[in-house]
């Protein structure tokens, strides 16, 4: 009675309300105030005196592919000349360009984590399906543009590459990169501390804690200073009266809008439904480990985030889909 009541539930959840949440976010997001970028000329003033200004990486990024842009449609024929003009700005362009070769750069990354050996078996059509799900959850978040999210995304899957190369082959080569990833990564977005759950979902174990092996938390240490010491670096040196810690709290607000309550909704169903997915009974464990490890992030984007901008749920959809399909019994040279 309960396993039908599931497959119901699950049915209801998926067939019904999932697709009317994805029709929703595509009325009411895609032509939201967010798309303001599109008419900004130049990288607008707000990259460098808010909490923004804290992505290094991705601003001045922004400044060189404007001015990239500037110099190819002036010197560009006059068909193209008035194409761009009437679609956009530099700014916007160059915020075009650069999302994605980085987007681009994130689906060859998914691609190779699904391929690699300790994946569990499927045949090519079912990872293809898989590839184009992650791939689709990317794309319907672009409804809140920013040039940080697709760098960091880039960054974020990085690291789960080096993680699961690291644990396969304990290759210490694979460790150091990790480290220096989430020190630069920093730079782009705050989400590189989700490399650190990440890693600590993949090698925390209760029975070793019971042992009194301590081993892993002296492997979290240098990950955990990789991404302190850049964080609060930047907010030491950068001047405070042009910066910002944060936007705005929106606890309130993430709780009494309908639009948040849908972005909520709609990213804890599609976690969920990865959940449900798991190929290994180990798996599911080690999403909930994630989940555990990842409550800092999740409780800043409840405090000064909006739920309504579900890229901010995209690591973990991510992660979840990637954890739901790996064989971690699987060591490999």
């Amino acid at each position: 009675m309960i396993k039908t009541f599931d497959e119901k539930l699950s049915g209801f959840l998926f067939v019904v309300i999932l697709p009317f949440l994805l029709l929703f976010m595509s009325y009411y997001g895609f032509e939201s105030s967010y798309t303001r970028l599109k008419s900004s000329v130049e990288p607008p003033e707000f990259l460098f005196s808010s909490v923004y200004s804290y992505r290094v990486i991705p601003n001045y990024l922004s400044i060189y592919m404007t001015d990239f842009m500037e110099v190819c449609i002036a010197n560009c024929s006059s068909s193209i000349k008035s194409f761009l003009d009437k679609n956009g700005t530099p700014f916007y362009h160059g915020l075009f360009l650069m999302n994605s070769f980085f987007f681009i750069l994130s689906s060859l990354l998914i691609n190779a984590i699904l391929k690699s050996k300790a994946t569990v078996s499927f045949n090519i059509n079912f990872r293809r399906i898989i590839h184009l799900l992650a791939i689709f959850f990317i794309v319907i978040t672009q409804y809140a543009p920013s040039n940080c999210d697709t760098i960091a995304l880039f960054c974020y899957l990085s690291g789960i590459w080096f993680t699961l190369k690291y644990y396969h082959s304990r290759r210490n080569l694979y460790f150091y990169y990790l480290i220096v990833l989430i020190a630069v990564s920093t730079l782009v977005r705050e989400t590189a501390c989700l490399n650190i759950a990440f890693f600590a979902s993949v090698f925390f174990n209760f029975d070793d804690l019971k042992k009194k092996n301590y081993a892993f938390i002296w492997k979290v240490i240098p990950l955990l200073l990789s991404f302190m010491i850049p964080y609060f670096g930047l907010r030491i040196f950068l001047n405070r009266e042009e910066t910002s810690f944060m936007e705005g709290v929106y606890i309130v607000s993430n709780f009494t809008s309908p639009f948040n309550l849908s972005g909520l909704l709609f990213s804890v169903i599609v976690l969920y439904f990865i959940y449900k997915q798991c190929a290994i009974s180990e798996n599911r464990l080690v999403i909930k480990k994630y989940l555990f490890f990842s409550l800092p992030y999740i409780g800043m984007i409840t405090l000064v985030g909006l739920f309504w901008e579900v890229r901010l749920f995209l690591p973990l959809i991510l992660t979840a889909i990637i954890l739901a399909f790996h064989d971690f019994k699987n060591l490999y040279n």
